[in-house]
Formats: C-alpha cells, sequence, structure tokens
C-alpha cells in the first residue's frame, strides 16, 4: 500500500475541515437540534484560544442575525415582486415607481409604529436617568444588533451597493421619506451651544429685555442673547434634569421644573450685549434635507460658557410632587403656578405664599405637559394614559374638568391657542386640533411619520411648528394643511431628537426656535408670508 506523504495528508484534512464548516453553515437553517450538534462538531474541529461556551454564544449570535438577515431578504424578495405587478398595472398609464422609493414607503408604516414605542421608552427612561441612579440597561435585541451592523456598513459605503435586491436600512425609513417642494423659505439664523447634554424645553421672555431660555438634562437652566447667541445667565439651583422653562408675563421671573421632584422660582437680571451682524447665510429650501453625513459634532464633550454668570440659590421652591416634575408654567397674571408631574397629578400654587391651593388628580398615568391659556384661568394637563384634560378655574367655586380622548398613545403635549382651541401632539405620530366649545372629536388632524414632542403654536398666524423625534421640524396650519419642513443635513439642522419648538414672532432675527438632544437650540427666521401664500 502506498504511503501518503505529510503534506497531501495536511491537504485533504484541511480540505475535509473546509468541507465540514461548509455543510455546518448550509444546514444552519435546519431545526434547533441539528444545528446545536453541527455547532459543536465545527467548534471541535479548529483551533482558537477562546473558550468553548464563549465561542459557543457568539456562534449563537451570530446565527440570530444570519436567520434576521434572511427574513430581510425574503421580504425584499416579496416587495420586489409587489413592486413588478404594480409597474406592469401602471405601465399602460405611463407611470413607474422606482424599487427603493416604493419598498420605502411600503415599509415605512409597518416600522413607524415599533420606532415610536422605542423612542417613548428612550425618552422616559434618559429623563429618569437624569434625575435618579440608573437600574440597569437592557440588552439590546438580535434585531438591533442587525439594524446596528447595517448602519455601521452603510456609514462605510454611501455609495448604492448594485444588486438584484434592494435592501432597506430600516433605521433610516422614515427620515427618508420626502415630501412635495416648497417655495417658502427657513432660514437656520443662530445656533445657542453649551449645555453638556440634551435641552428638553425653551422659551422665550414676555417682557424686556428678550432673551431665549433652555432647560437641560445637564441640571441647568441656561438664559441667551437671541441676537448674539452668548448666554447670559446660568441657573444651578436644580438636583436633577431640568424639564421645563417658563417666564413670568410681567416680571423678569422664570419657573423651572425639575428631575429632583421641585419646580424653582428664580430671579434674574440680565444685560444684553452688542448686538453684531448676522452671518451671512445662504436662503436655504424648506425641504432641502440632503443629509450626507449623521455624525453629531456635538457628540463630545462642549466646554460649556465659563464666563457666564450663575444663580445657585431659587426666590421659591415648590415641594409637595412625589415624582418628577416633568412641566410648569405660570397662570393668568402670574400670581399662580400649576405643576405636571409623574405622580400622576398636578398642582396649583400660591407663587407669593408658596402654598398648594389645588391638587389636579384624575390621570391613570404620568403626566408628560401642562400649559395655561394666555387670558383665562384654563389649565391643561396631557399624560401618558393617552388623555389630556381640562381644568376650568374660571369660576372660583367651581373648578370643572373635561377628559379629551382621541389619541392612541402618550400624549406629549397640549396647548392653547389665543382663541378657542387646543392642539394636541402625541407618540401616535398625529396632532389633533380641538374646539373648546365641541370637545367631542377634533376639528382637524394631522398624521405624520414620527413621533410628536413638545409643540406650539404662533400666536398672530397660528401657525403650529411640530418637532419630531426622526430629527425633522415640520410646520402645518390649524387646518391641517402641511406648510413647510424645517432644512436638515449634516450641514444644519438638529442632529438628534427634537425636543420643543417655541414661536417669538416679534422678533425680526429669528422669530422660531427649536431644541433637541444634540445638545442645542436653533434660532429660526421663517418667511411666514412665503408659507401662507404657498398655502
Amino acid at each position: 500500500m502506498p504511503v501518503e506523504s505529510g503534506s497531501s495528508a495536511a491537504a485533504r484534512q484541511q480540505k475535509q475541515k473546509r468541507k465540514s464548516h461548509s455543510l455546518s453553515i448550509r444546514r444552519t437553517n435546519s431545526t434547533e437540534q441539528d444545528r446545536s450538534g453541527l455547532q459543536r462538531d465545527m467548534l471541535e474541529g479548529q483551533d482558537s484560544k477562546l473558550p468553548l461556551s464563549l465561542r459557543s454564544n457568539l456562534l449563537d449570535l451570530f446565527s440570530q442575525i444570519e436567520r434576521e438577515f434572511e427574513n430581510l431578504y425574503i421580504e425584499n424578495l416579496e416587495l420586489r415582486r409587489e413592486i413588478e405587478t404594480l409597474n406592469d398595472r401602471l405601465a399602460a398609464e405611463g407611470q413607474t415607481f422606482e424599487g427603493a422609493d416604493l419598498a420605502k414607503g411600503a415599509l415605512k408604516t409597518k416600522a413607524s409604529h415599533s420606532t415610536s414605542q422605542l423612542s417613548q421608552k428612550l425618552k422616559t427612561t434618559y429623563k429618569a436617568s437624569t434625575s435618579k441612579p440608573s437600574q440597569g440597561v437592557d440588552t439590546p435585541s438580535p434585531r438591533d444588533l442587525v439594524i446596528q451592523i447595517w448602519n455601521l456598513f452603510s456609514g462605510l459605503c454611501p455609495k448604492r451597493i448594485e444588486s438584484p435586491v434592494c435592501i432597506i436600512p430600516i433605521f433610516n425609513i422614515v427620515s427618508s421619506f420626502k415630501a412635495t417642494t416648497s417655495r417658502a423659505v427657513c432660514q437656520l439664523v443662530r445656533e445657542y451651544v453649551g449645555h453638556r447634554d440634551g435641552i428638553w424645553d425653551l422659551s422665550v421672555t414676555r417682557t424686556q429685555p428678550v432673551v431665549l431660555g433652555t432647560a437641560s438634562a445637564d441640571h441647568t437652566a441656561m438664559l441667551w442673547s437671541i441676537e448674539t447667541g452668548k448666554c447670559l445667565l446660568k441657573y444651578l439651583g436644580h438636583q436633577g434634569s431640568v424639564n421645563s422653562i417658563k417666564f413670568h408675563p410681567t416680571e423678569q421671573m422664570a419657573l423651572t421644573a425639575s428631575g429632583d421632584q421641585t419646580a424653582h422660582i428664580w430671579r434674574y437680571m440680565v444685560q444684553l450685549p452688542t448686538p453684531q451682524p448676522v452671518a451671512d447665510v445662504s436662503q436655504t429650501p424648506c425641504e432641502d434635507d440632503v443629509d450626507f453625513s449623521d455624525k453629531d459634532e456635538a457628540d463630545g464633550e462642549i466646554d460649556g460658557p465659563n464666563d457666564c454668570p450663575s444663580i445657585r440659590v431659587a426666590t421659591t421652591t415648590l415641594r409637595s410632587h412625589q415624582g418628577v416634575v416633568i412641566a410648569a408654567d405660570w397662570l393668568v397674571g402670574g400670581k399662580q403656578v400649576v405643576t405636571a408631574s409623574w405622580d400622576r397629578a398636578a398642582n396649583l400654587y400660591d407663587v407669593e405664599t408658596s402654598e398648594l391651593v389645588h391638587s389636579l388628580t384624575g390621570h391613570d398615568q404620568e403626566l408628560t405637559h401642562c400649559c395655561t391659556h394666555p387670558t383665562q384661568r384654563l389649565v391643561v394637563t396631557s399624560s401618558r394614559d393617552t388623555t389630556f384634560r381640562l381644568w376650568d378655574f374660571r369660576d372660583p367655586s367651581i373648578h370643572s374638568v373635561n377628559v379629551f380622548q382621541g389619541h392612541t398613545d402618550t400624549v406629549t403635549s397640549a396647548v392653547f391657542t389665543v382663541g378657542d382651541n387646543v392642539v394636541s401632539g402625541s407618540d401616535d405620530r398625529t396632532v389633533k386640533v380641538w374646539d373648546l366649545k365641541n370637545m367631542r372629536s377634533p376639528i382637524a388632524t394631522i398624521r405624520t411619520d414620527s413621533a410628536v414632542n413638545r409643540i406650539s403654536v404662533s400666536v398672530n398666524q397660528k401657525i403650529i411648528a411640530l418637532p419630531h423625534d426622526n430629527r425633522q421640524v415640520r410646520l402645518f396650519d390649524m387646518s391641517g394643511v402641511r406648510l413647510a419642513r424645517l432644512p436638515r443635513s449634516n450641514r444644519q439642522g438638529h442632529r438628534r431628537m427634537v425636543c420643543c419648538s417655541a414661536w417669538c414672532e416679534d422678533n425680526t432675527s429669528c422669530n422660531l426656535f427649536t431644541c433637541g438632544f444634540d445638545r442645542q437650540a436653533i434660532g429660526w427666521n421663517i418667511n411666514i408670508p412665503a408659507l401662507l401664500q404657498e398655502k
């Protein structure tokens, strides 16, 4: 019998090993029992310094990833067949659709609901973590891992990959949705950078000097010069995330709500710096949201304004809540304030005595927002129980309450207009306009592709500014007609979730402000006449 040489024996062994590895991979879609046996056989036949248990866990994770990609592959094949069928039907009419665009639309509805739920969990978890010590972090699911891997490869390979199957990154489905082009011009005027964490809320003073106030998860509130973008004052009195900021209607006083279960009233005195000429920013159409990069320039450590004066002690501290105080606002006249908390109650306080006047209970889950009417003693509170409530204090002897039920998910905010309307936004990706005289059903419904956060309505023209989880800001009128979308790209706009919007129509340079979790507030100049003409 001929003797086999050492080199040929080694080559045969290596060939058998490759064959065994190939067979194991091809059979990973069989039953779980066969898969585990093949995994053990494959691990025993390979040389590695990793422990066997760790290698087994890694192999199991990659098997899950493989199954996820296989499901995506099958879904895309089905979508391609549907696209071909639709194109055949529309061929006679001379209409065709690009596979990628139609597939995005087909998948958008399926992914948007889960995205909304995930974003709400992230917002709630972060607010709790910035108010109290974190209790732990959930382990990402295999599908989340798939999405992260896809985004990694998408960032490394920005060019379109030519393939018979169009694989669509689920994470970017919502933000890639585009609508018709608008002729109106929305110009980014100034960025207000200095916070070390996300900005939850912002507001503009109603008295002179007119300044911008921001409330941040970094436990601070800041006052800014609108014209120069310089920080004028920093409030350091809270021990938790500052979740909202509102200004007194006639005096230089601010009201802030915090995760430390308190609301603070503090006086401020600021001196406006000499205005600087506004930078020459080219006018950008509202629909120009080309996104060349998802990099976040604010992810690094930002050195806050070191020369900014600070206040550390509140004039008045309001204590009685047993949970995070998520929002607060002044009642008309400024002699009383209302606070909303995660303890499911809203409290009405007397400013001069700091005493609790009324405790407004009835919501089944945590409150998310509260707002007061600009001219009447009316309060509206929003909650995670999918409702918002209208509290009437116009008659001192009778305090009535009305419940609005029209949303299917958390009501993130509800605000008054100058007239008899309330506008509510929700994580169910809708905004509804209500008439206080007929509260059975909304008079207008706006449907969007992302959860809506703290909205605002302009006083004069009643334009609704919608900040979204998907980094977009859209403008609508009270009848539900979309007017514009603010520009967003790697060069301008928000790079993270947009948390709040606030109008200031009397300001000539910036009449709309937005803030988000990219740690910055942005001042915009909205050409309102052009918006209304576009309508």
